[in-house]
Protein backbone atom coordinates (compact mmCIF):
# COMPACT_ATOMS: atom_id res chain seq x y z
CA UNK A 1 0.00 0.00 0.00
CA UNK A 2 1.41 3.40 -0.94
CA UNK A 3 1.41 6.18 1.66
CA UNK A 4 2.23 8.95 -0.76
CA UNK A 5 0.77 12.40 -0.23
CA UNK A 6 -1.20 14.14 -2.95
CA UNK A 7 1.20 15.80 -5.39
CA UNK A 8 -0.35 19.23 -4.82
CA UNK A 9 0.53 19.23 -1.09
CA UNK A 10 4.12 20.07 -0.10
CA UNK A 11 5.65 19.16 3.26
CA UNK A 12 5.11 22.50 5.12
CA UNK A 13 1.46 22.55 4.02
CA UNK A 14 1.06 18.93 5.13
CA UNK A 15 2.53 19.75 8.56
CA UNK A 16 0.17 22.71 8.97
CA UNK A 17 -2.81 20.61 7.89
CA UNK A 18 -1.83 17.85 10.31
CA UNK A 19 -1.41 20.38 13.12
CA UNK A 20 -4.83 21.82 12.33
CA UNK A 21 -6.29 18.31 12.55
CA UNK A 22 -4.70 17.82 15.96
CA UNK A 23 -5.98 21.20 17.13
CA UNK A 24 -9.49 20.30 15.97
CA UNK A 25 -9.27 17.00 17.85
CA UNK A 26 -8.20 18.81 21.03
CA UNK A 27 -11.06 21.29 20.58
CA UNK A 28 -13.63 18.51 20.26
CA UNK A 29 -12.27 16.77 23.36
CA UNK A 30 -12.31 20.07 25.27
CA UNK A 31 -15.90 20.67 24.17
CA UNK A 32 -16.87 17.37 25.82
CA UNK A 33 -16.51 19.17 29.16
CA UNK A 34 -19.94 20.70 28.55
CA UNK A 35 -21.46 17.21 28.84
CA UNK A 36 -21.42 16.45 32.59
CA UNK A 37 -17.75 17.35 32.75
CA UNK A 38 -16.67 15.12 29.87
CA UNK A 39 -12.98 14.30 29.86
CA UNK A 40 -12.46 16.50 32.94
CA UNK A 41 -13.97 13.72 35.05
CA UNK A 42 -10.85 11.64 34.42
CA UNK A 43 -8.62 11.49 37.47
CA UNK A 44 -11.05 12.77 40.08
CA UNK A 45 -11.33 9.26 41.51
CA UNK A 46 -7.82 9.62 42.98
CA UNK A 47 -8.82 12.83 44.76
CA UNK A 48 -11.99 11.20 46.04
CA UNK A 49 -9.98 8.24 47.36
CA UNK A 50 -7.64 10.46 49.39
CA UNK A 51 -10.41 12.67 50.78
CA UNK A 52 -12.45 9.65 51.88
CA UNK A 53 -9.40 8.40 53.75
CA UNK A 54 -9.42 11.63 55.76
CA UNK A 55 -13.01 11.19 56.89
CA UNK A 56 -14.21 9.22 59.92
CA UNK A 57 -15.25 5.63 59.26
CA UNK A 58 -18.83 5.50 58.06
CA UNK A 59 -18.97 9.14 56.92
CA UNK A 60 -21.21 9.59 53.94
CA UNK A 61 -22.91 12.18 51.80
CA UNK A 62 -25.78 12.16 54.32
CA UNK A 63 -23.50 12.83 57.29
CA UNK A 64 -24.89 15.90 59.10
CA UNK A 65 -22.72 15.73 62.25
CA UNK A 66 -20.46 18.36 60.71
CA UNK A 67 -21.42 21.27 58.40
CA UNK A 68 -18.78 20.01 55.97
CA UNK A 69 -20.05 16.52 55.24
CA UNK A 70 -18.24 14.23 52.82
CA UNK A 71 -20.70 14.86 50.01
CA UNK A 72 -20.39 18.63 50.34
CA UNK A 73 -16.58 18.52 50.40
CA UNK A 74 -16.42 16.24 47.34
CA UNK A 75 -18.90 18.44 45.48
CA UNK A 76 -16.73 21.51 46.13
CA UNK A 77 -13.52 19.74 45.09
CA UNK A 78 -15.16 18.30 41.98
CA UNK A 79 -16.41 21.75 40.95
CA UNK A 80 -12.87 23.11 41.21
CA UNK A 81 -11.47 20.11 39.33
CA UNK A 82 -13.95 20.41 36.46
CA UNK A 83 -13.43 24.16 36.29
CA UNK A 84 -9.69 23.73 35.83
CA UNK A 85 -8.66 25.72 38.90
CA UNK A 86 -4.87 25.85 39.33
CA UNK A 87 -3.63 22.61 40.90
CA UNK A 88 -1.85 24.38 43.78
CA UNK A 89 -5.05 26.29 44.61
CA UNK A 90 -7.11 23.09 44.49
CA UNK A 91 -4.78 21.38 46.96
CA UNK A 92 -4.90 24.42 49.22
CA UNK A 93 -8.71 24.43 49.15
CA UNK A 94 -8.85 20.71 49.89
CA UNK A 95 -6.46 21.09 52.83
CA UNK A 96 -8.51 23.99 54.21
CA UNK A 97 -11.72 21.94 54.02
CA UNK A 98 -10.08 19.07 55.87
CA UNK A 99 -8.76 21.44 58.55
CA UNK A 100 -12.21 22.98 58.94
CA UNK A 101 -13.62 19.53 59.71
CA UNK A 102 -11.28 19.10 62.68
CA UNK A 103 -13.45 18.96 65.80
CA UNK A 104 -13.96 16.72 68.85
CA UNK A 105 -16.29 14.40 66.95
CA UNK A 106 -13.83 13.46 64.21
CA UNK A 107 -10.42 14.21 65.73
CA UNK A 108 -9.98 10.53 66.55
CA UNK A 109 -10.72 9.45 62.97
CA UNK A 110 -8.41 12.08 61.50
CA UNK A 111 -5.67 11.07 63.96
CA UNK A 112 -5.98 7.45 62.83
CA UNK A 113 -5.92 8.45 59.14
CA UNK A 114 -2.82 10.60 59.56
CA UNK A 115 -0.97 8.61 62.23
CA UNK A 116 -0.74 11.38 64.82
CA UNK A 117 -1.48 11.26 68.54
CA UNK A 118 -5.26 11.15 68.97
CA UNK A 119 -5.30 12.69 72.45
CA UNK A 120 -3.22 15.68 71.41
CA UNK A 121 -5.19 16.20 68.19
CA UNK A 122 -8.44 16.07 70.15
CA UNK A 123 -7.06 18.73 72.49
CA UNK A 124 -6.05 20.82 69.46
CA UNK A 125 -9.58 20.55 68.06
CA UNK A 126 -11.09 21.76 71.32
CA UNK A 127 -8.71 24.70 71.63
CA UNK A 128 -9.21 25.77 68.00
CA UNK A 129 -12.94 26.10 68.67
CA UNK A 130 -12.44 28.15 71.84
CA UNK A 131 -9.47 30.14 70.54
CA UNK A 132 -7.19 28.94 73.33
CA UNK A 133 -3.44 29.03 72.76
CA UNK A 134 -1.81 25.68 71.92
CA UNK A 135 0.99 24.14 73.93
CA UNK A 136 4.24 23.22 72.19
CA UNK A 137 3.36 19.48 71.89
CA UNK A 138 -0.04 20.44 70.46
CA UNK A 139 1.58 22.82 67.99
CA UNK A 140 3.96 20.04 66.95
CA UNK A 141 1.18 17.51 66.41
CA UNK A 142 -0.86 20.04 64.42
CA UNK A 143 2.17 20.75 62.23
CA UNK A 144 2.68 17.02 61.67
CA UNK A 145 -1.03 16.62 60.89
CA UNK A 146 -0.84 19.42 58.31
CA UNK A 147 2.24 17.93 56.65
CA UNK A 148 0.69 14.47 56.36
CA UNK A 149 -2.57 15.88 54.97
CA UNK A 150 -0.58 17.93 52.45
CA UNK A 151 1.41 14.86 51.39
CA UNK A 152 -1.69 12.71 50.98
CA UNK A 153 -3.49 15.39 48.97
CA UNK A 154 -0.43 16.00 46.79
CA UNK A 155 -0.27 12.31 45.88
CA UNK A 156 -3.95 12.23 45.01
CA UNK A 157 -3.87 15.40 42.92
CA UNK A 158 -0.69 14.43 41.07
CA UNK A 159 -2.12 11.02 40.17
CA UNK A 160 -5.39 12.68 39.14
CA UNK A 161 -3.62 15.24 36.95
CA UNK A 162 -1.57 12.53 35.25
CA UNK A 163 -4.65 10.43 34.53
CA UNK A 164 -6.51 13.46 33.17
CA UNK A 165 -3.66 14.48 30.83
CA UNK A 166 -3.13 10.92 29.61
CA UNK A 167 -6.86 10.43 29.11
CA UNK A 168 -7.23 13.72 27.22
CA UNK A 169 -4.33 12.84 24.91
CA UNK A 170 -5.64 9.33 24.26
CA UNK A 171 -9.13 10.63 23.48
CA UNK A 172 -7.65 13.34 21.23
CA UNK A 173 -5.72 10.72 19.25
CA UNK A 174 -8.93 8.71 18.80
CA UNK A 175 -10.85 11.78 17.64
CA UNK A 176 -7.99 12.72 15.28
CA UNK A 177 -8.06 9.22 13.77
CA UNK A 178 -11.80 9.45 13.20
CA UNK A 179 -11.48 12.89 11.59
CA UNK A 180 -8.53 11.71 9.47
CA UNK A 181 -10.45 8.63 8.35
CA UNK A 182 -13.37 10.63 7.01
CA UNK A 183 -11.05 13.34 5.66
CA UNK A 184 -9.11 10.75 3.68
CA UNK A 185 -12.35 9.28 2.38
CA UNK A 186 -13.43 12.74 1.23
CA UNK A 187 -10.12 13.25 -0.59
CA UNK A 188 -10.03 9.76 -2.07
CA UNK A 189 -13.68 9.72 -3.08
CA UNK A 190 -15.50 6.59 -4.22
CA UNK A 191 -17.21 3.94 -2.13
CA UNK A 192 -16.15 2.88 1.35
CA UNK A 193 -14.87 -0.44 0.01
CA UNK A 194 -12.69 1.34 -2.56
CA UNK A 195 -11.40 3.73 0.10
CA UNK A 196 -10.44 0.90 2.46
CA UNK A 197 -8.25 -0.64 -0.24
CA UNK A 198 -6.77 2.62 -1.53
CA UNK A 199 -3.54 4.41 -0.65
CA UNK A 200 -5.50 7.19 1.07
CA UNK A 201 -6.53 5.06 4.08
CA UNK A 202 -2.91 4.48 5.11
CA UNK A 203 -1.97 8.13 4.71
CA UNK A 204 -5.10 9.19 6.60
CA UNK A 205 -4.44 6.90 9.58
CA UNK A 206 -0.78 7.93 9.74
CA UNK A 207 -1.83 11.59 9.69
CA UNK A 208 -4.35 10.98 12.47
CA UNK A 209 -1.73 9.29 14.65
CA UNK A 210 0.80 12.11 14.41
CA UNK A 211 -1.72 14.98 14.44
CA UNK A 212 -2.18 15.24 18.21
CA UNK A 213 1.49 15.40 19.30
CA UNK A 214 2.31 17.61 16.29
CA UNK A 215 -0.42 20.20 16.90
CA UNK A 216 1.40 22.41 19.44
CA UNK A 217 4.54 22.79 17.28
CA UNK A 218 3.11 22.51 13.77
CA UNK A 219 3.36 26.20 12.85
CA UNK A 220 6.92 26.61 14.11
CA UNK A 221 8.01 23.42 12.37
CA UNK A 222 6.37 24.41 9.09
CA UNK A 223 7.91 27.89 9.24
CA UNK A 224 11.32 26.39 9.92
CA UNK A 225 11.03 23.99 6.99
CA UNK A 226 9.90 26.77 4.67
CA UNK A 227 12.85 28.93 5.69
CA UNK A 228 15.25 26.02 5.24
CA UNK A 229 13.84 25.21 1.80
CA UNK A 230 14.20 28.83 0.71
CA UNK A 231 17.79 28.87 1.97
CA UNK A 232 18.61 25.69 0.06
CA UNK A 233 16.99 27.16 -3.03
CA UNK A 234 19.15 30.27 -2.85
CA UNK A 235 22.31 28.17 -2.43
CA UNK A 236 21.51 26.21 -5.57
CA UNK A 237 21.39 29.47 -7.51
Amino acid sequence: MSLELPASLDLPDYILATGALGTAAFAIVDASKSLWGGVSNAGFGHIKRVVKRLFPSGASAKDISNPLALGQVLATLRANWLNGTALADQKSIAKTLIRLRLDKANAGGLATATGVDATLLNSVAEKIVTGTSLTQPETDVLGRFDMIVTTLLDEGYQRADQQYRDGARALSVFVALVLAFFGGWQIGGGSLADYLTSRFIGAAMLTGLIATPLAPVAKDLADGLTTAMKALGSLRK
